[in-house]
């Protein structure tokens, strides 16, 4: 599983069995319809796994995440993807503790 910093700020997250040639598919504007309006882009983050059913997995859940839940994990900022993982929603249990 990988990320990518695009020319616009945004990130890109993908997986894939051979990175290296992923990159250059995204690089030359053969990757991603995403990616090709966002040249050029940079790999900022990577985690390997063993098998690409997890890999792929953990894309999609990655890519459910806020600019700044992905920005705190490529980070390795601990403290801060805590914090951005924490349910916002006003029926949560921390709301009621204040």
């Amino acid at each position: 599983m990988y990320i990518l910093e695009c020319a616009d700020g945004t990130y890109y997250t993908g997986s894939t069995k051979e990175l290296e040639r992923r990159l250059l598919e995204h690089q030359n504007s053969h990757g991603a319809n995403y990616t090709k309006k966002r040249l050029p882009v940079k790999l900022v983050y990577v985690e390997e796994f063993s098998r690409i059913d997890e890999a792929f997995y953990r894309e999609k859940q990655v890519q459910g995440w806020s600019h700044k839940k992905k920005k705190a994990l490529i980070e390795r900022d601990v403290d801060k993807l805590h914090k951005y993982a924490e349910c916002k929603n006003t029926s949560h249990y921390k709301r009621w503790l204040k």
